[in-house]
C-alpha cells in the first residue's frame, strides 16, 4: 500500500485492511505489501505508533524515504514496478482540483496512475466510517487535532479548545466533534521567515492561531418535533428563526433536524445531539396530548425516568387551574433528576432545561421570541450561557453561470477557512448569490476582495 506523502490517510488505510478481515486475504501473499511515506523528518511517533501494530498484523514493511516528496516518488518507482498508487485525497484537499478516482499522475512527475478511493467522503464521512466500523485510529485526533502534518507544522484545531478559566493547560475535544468539516484543516500552521523580533509568526491559513483561541467556536443542535411538519401540513418557522438569534450571540446552528411524534425518535435524535453540540435546542411536541412525547423523549435519550415536579405543578395550577388534575398532571411529569426550571418574571411558567438540552414551548415567532429574550436574560446570569461574538455577513450578487464561479470559489474556502462562503438562487433564472458568514468584517472583506480579482470589474454588486 503507497500512501502520497506523509500523513498516513487512516481512513484509506483502515479500509485496505478491513478488507484483509472480511475476505480472509492471505497477508502471505498480499499484493499491495507496502507503505512508503516521503519527507525529510522523521515520522511523528504517534503515527507510528499507531501504524506498527497494522504492519505486524498485515505483514506489511515500511519504508521512509528522507527525500522531498518528487525526489523520493521518482526513486520509489526506479526501484520498484509500481504503476497505481492509492491515494488519501478528497475533495476540498488542495492536491483535489481537477482529480478523479483514477487520474494519470500530473505532467513533470513520475508515470504512475493516481487512485483516489475516497475522493468524495466527507469530513463527516470519514470519522462515520471509523466510529462505526469501531476501527483504530491515531491518538492525535483524541487530543483536538483534525489534519496531521508534520509535527513542524501541525496543531491542534482552535476551533475544538475547551474553555477552562482554572486550568493554564489548553484541553481540547475529539476532532469527530468539529461541527464543520471544511475547518478540517484549520490546525495547519503555515511558517514564515523570522521578522525583526526574531520571533516566529505562526498563522493557520490566514488565521491568528492565538485569535482562534480567544475565540472558540460554540455549536448548537435544532430539533423540531412534529409528524405534521414532516406530513407537509404545517411548514416550520421556527428553526430559521433560531438560528439566526443563535448567530446573534456568535453561536453556530450545526443541525437543524425533524423528528417523528414517538418517544424513541425524540430520544435517539436528543441522545446523538447532546453528545456533539454545546446546547441543544427542542421544541412541538410539548403538552397533554397523546402526540406530545417531546419532553419523555428527552428522559429516555438521559437515561432517566418521569417523575411528578412538584413546583412545576404548581405553575401549571396557577395557568390553568383546576383543569390541572387525572390526566392533565401528566404535563407536571418531567425527567427526573435532571430538569432545572428557568424562571423569568415574564414568563408564566418556566423554560425547563435538562443538562444541556433546552425544551421550548413556543408555537409561533411571537412566543419565539419571548422565550428567547427571557432565556438569554435566565442563563447568562446562571453563568450557563456564553456570548460570543456575533457573525457578520455580505452578500454578493454576480449574473455569471455557477460554473464559472465554481472553482474560485472553492478555492476561496480554502483560502478563507475561518468563513463560511455559499451560493444560491432565489430562482433558476435570476442572479447567484455569494454570502459571507464570519465574526471578522475585514476577514469577509478580503474574501470579497480575493473572489472579484478572479473577474471582470462589476462582475459582482453588494446587496442585502
Amino acid at each position: 500500500m503507497n500512501c502520497d506523502s506523509y500523513p498516513i490517510h487512516f481512513p484509506l488505510f483502515q479500509i485496505y485492511t478491513n478488507l484483509l478481515d472480511h475476505y480472509c486475504f492471505d497477508t502471505q501473499r498480499n499484493f499491495l505489501t507496502q507503505i512508503h511515506i516521503s519527507r525529510k523528518a522523521n515520522p511523528n511517533k504517534d503515527i507510528r505508533k499507531n501504524l506498527n501494530p497494522f504492519n505486524s498484523r498485515y505483514n506489511l514493511q515500511m519504508d521512509i524515504l528522507r527525500l522531498d516528496f518528487k525526489s523520493g516518488l521518482e526513486a520509489l518507482l526506479k526501484a520498484n514496478p509500481i504503476r497505481a498508487i492509492f491515494l488519501g485525497v478528497r475533495i476540498g484537499d488542495p492536491t483535489a482540483v481537477g482529480q478523479e478516482q483514477f487520474s494519470p499522475s500530473s505532467p513533470g512527475w513520475p508515470p504512475f496512475m493516481r487512485v483516489n478511493p475516497i475522493l468524495d467522503w466527507s469530513y463527516r464521512d470519514v470519522w462515520a466510517f471509523l466510529l462505526v466500523c469501531k476501527v483504530r485510529y491515531c491518538s492525535l485526533y483524541d487530543q483536538g487535532y483534525t489534519s496531521i502534518g508534520s509535527i513542524h507544522d501541525t496543531v491542534p484545531n482552535a476551533l475544538l479548545g475547551i474553555r477552562d478559566d482554572n486550568n493554564s493547560k489548553k484541553k481540547f475535544r475529539p476532532a469527530y466533534l468539529l461541527a464543520d468539516g471544511r475547518l478540517e484543516r484549520a490546525g495547519r500552521v503555515k511558517k514564515y521567515t523570522l521578522p525583526v523580533s526574531g520571533k516566529l509568526s505562526s498563522v493557520s491559513n490566514g488565521l491568528k492561531i492565538e485569535d482562534l483561541n480567544s475565540n472558540n467556536m460554540l455549536n448548537a443542535s435544532i430539533i423540531a418535533v412534529g409528524d405534521e411538519i414532516l406530513f407537509g401540513t404545517v411548514e416550520d418557522k421556527l428553526g430559521s428563526v433560531l438560528c439566526r438569534k443563535l448567530h446573534s450571540i456568535g453561536w453556530a446552528a450545526s443541525l437543524l433536524v425533524v423528528a417523528r411524534n414517538d418517544i424513541d425518535s425524540v430520544a435517539e435524535e436528543v441522545e446523538r445531539r447532546k453528545s456533539t453540540s454545546d446546547m441543544v435546542f427542542i421544541y412541538g411536541g410539548v403538552g397533554p396530548l397523546h402526540s406530545d412525547v417531546t419532553v419523555a423523549g428527552v428522559a429516555k435519550a438521559f437515561g432517566v425516568r418521569m417523575a411528578p415536579d412538584v413546583e412545576f405543578e404548581k405553575h401549571l395550577r396557577h395557568l390553568i387551574g383546576e383543569k390541572c388534575t387525572g390526566d392533565k398532571n401528566e404535563m407536571a411529569l418531567l425527567p427526573e433528576g435532571i430538569t432545572e426550571l428557568l424562571h423569568h418574571e415574564q414568563l408564566s411558567v418556566p423554560m425547563i432545561k435538562c443538562g444541556k438540552v433546552i425544551i421550548l414551548t413556543a408555537t409561533n415567532v411571537t412566543e419565539l421570541d419571548l422565550q428567547w429574550n427571557c432565556l438569554i436574560d435566565s442563563l447568562k446570569s446562571n453563568g450557563d450561557l456564553v456570548v460570543m461574538t456575533p457573525f457578520v455577513s455580505k452578500c454578493l450578487a454576480t449574473t455569471l453561470s455557477d460554473v464559472e464561479v465554481a472553482r474560485p470559489l472553492s478555492k476561496l474556502c480554502l483560502q478563507f477557512p475561518d468563513l463560511y462562503v455559499g451560493g444560491y438562487r432565489g430562482s433558476r433564472k435570476g442572479p447567484l448569490m455569494i454570502r459571507f458568514e464570519g465574526k471578522d468584517l475585514s476577514r469577509i472583506e478580503a474574501a470579497c476582495q480575493s473572489l472579484c480579482q478572479n473577474f471582470y470589474p462589476g462582475a459582482f454588486s453588494e446587496t442585502e
